[in-house]
Parts: C-alpha cells; sequence; structure tokens
C-alpha cells in the first residue's frame, strides 16, 4: 500500500524589505503551507501577503510558530520559562489566525519551527507548555513519529500529523539530525530519497546504514524549507516523487 503523501512548505520567512526563499515559486507546488508569526521571521505585512498568497493558490495553511530570536532564525537554543512560551505560543498562532479569519481561510494546522520545534520533543516542561496553547486551536499538529511530539497529541486530544524532511539526514533510528549540526541532504540525494521512503518507509543514514522512519504505514507530510540554497530545485524533486508514486498506484 503506497500512503498518501503531501508537501508542506515553510514559507512567510522574509521580514520588511528582507525576502528569504521564493515563496511565489514554490507556493505553486506545495499543498500545505506553515506561515512564520514573527518571532524567528516574518511580520505582520509579510504575514497577510502570504496569507492572501496561499488563498490565491488554493493551498492550506498552518502556523509556524518559533523562539524570539530573527537573529539566529530560531534555531538556537534559548531559556525560556515555560509560561512565556504557552503565551508566546498563543500570541502567535493567535495572530496568524485573525488574519485567516480576515480573509475567509480556515487555520488548518500548527507545526513548530526550528529550535522550538526541537524543545518540545526533547524538554517536557516546554512540550506541556506549548501544547496547553496548541489545544485551544483545535487543528491537528504536524511532527515526529515516535516522539514526544506523538505521545503529547495523544494527552492533549490533538490530531497527530507525522513529518518527513526530505532535505534533512536523518539517524540509524529513523529520526532527523539537527540542520547545523549535519547540514543539508545534497540535491541529487532528494528524489532517490523520496522514491524510497514512499515506497519501504526506510532512508539511508547519515552513517550509511538503513533506517526506518516510524511511519507505521500512515501516510505522512513531507516538509521544504524555503530559507535553504535551492529550496525550488528540491521542492521539484519531491513533487515529483510524489507525483508519479500516485500515478504508479492509480495505474495499478
Amino acid at each position: 500500500m503506497v500512503p498518501k503523501v503531501v508537501i508542506n512548505c515553510d514559507m512567510g520567512e522574509g521580514y520588511g524589505n528582507w525576502k528569504m526563499g521564493p515563496d511565489e515559486e514554490l507556493m505553486a507546488l506545495t499543498d500545505q503551507a506553515n506561515i512564520a508569526c514573527g518571532f524567528h521571521a516574518g511580520d505582520p505585512t509579510t504575514m497577510m501577503k502570504t496569507v492572501r498568497l496561499a488563498k490565491k493558490h488554493g493551498v492550506v495553511v498552518g502556523a509556524h510558530p518559533g523562539l524570539p530570536d530573527k537573529e539566529g532564525f530560531g534555531r538556537r537554543l534559548m531559556d525560556i520559562p515555560p509560561e512565556d512560551l504557552y503565551c508566546q505560543m498563543l500570541y502567535q498562532v493567535g495572530s496568524l489566525k485573525a488574519m485567516l479569519d480576515v480573509e475567509g481561510v480556515p487555520l488548518n494546522h500548527i507545526k513548530p519551527h526550528g529550535k522550538l520545534y526541537r524543545m518540545i520533543k526533547d524538554d517536557p516542561e516546554v512540550g506541556h507548555a506549548c501544547f496547553r496553547a496548541i489545544k485551544t486551536f483545535n487543528v491537528p499538529f504536524v511532527g515526529l513519529p515516535g516522539t514526544a511530539h506523538e505521545e503529547l497529541c495523544k494527552e492533549y486530544g490533538v490530531d497527530f500529523h507525522p513529518e518527513f524532511f526530505p532535505d534533512l539526514w536523518y539517524d540509524d533510528m529513523g529520526q532527523t539530525v539537527p540542520i547545523l549540526t549535519a547540514g543539508r541532504v545534497p540535491q541529487d540525494q532528494i528524489r532517490p530519497k523520496m522514491d524510497k521512503i514512499i515506497a519501504t518507509q526506510q532512508v539511508t543514514s547519515i552513517k550509511g546504514n538503513e533506517a526506518t522512519v516510524p511511519f507505521a504505514g500512515r501516510s505522512f507530510t513531507c516538509c521544504v524549507h524555503s530559507d535553504l540554497p535551492g529550496a525550488l530545485e528540491c521542492i521539484k524533486h519531491v513533487r515529483n516523487a510524489i507525483d508519479e508514486a500516485a500515478a504508479s498506484k492509480s495505474a495499478s
């Protein structure tokens, strides 16, 4: 059984006159837009422009909250009290939801950014603080399967959508290696990686071993980082792999 696979893309990560990724081109190729909420990147005008761009293309929108660290792009560890993180999560997602409400677009999901994504997984106090806020919005959470992300979703009654990262390395346990530690996967390895994960739910780890990602046969969403060089080339590899697998399934 070939699982249903979709693409999510982190967008709206510019700030003021500074532009990050090729959002206009990426939006036409993605299924889900994760819009930065002003902390690790983005600002109110950029958020609204990205909401309207997603609406134009019929792409569903999720919130992409992060740590208050534009200089480090939300990828540095910060010592923030759990109660502050709870308030920050409400603030960021609530701000985006207000813009979505004005445009008549529903909030589809929540997917934290960068270091916050990992802190929720690795630090129980952070995880519970953030999920107290996340459950308020009654939308799915996008996260890493087989981790505290999934356990917290069960505990708080939040739908869990497992995520795969075509442009990041995986370890021998089928979990991602931080981009600041290992860098990104070369472009010429993206398509073979996608073909393998769709067909077998396995990846070749950073050490060259075969590793199973714990999707357990479920459908999943693939993240493309708009801020990385070659984002447009990457999403084309991912899109082609998904579309060709779906076409093959339909023909069989």
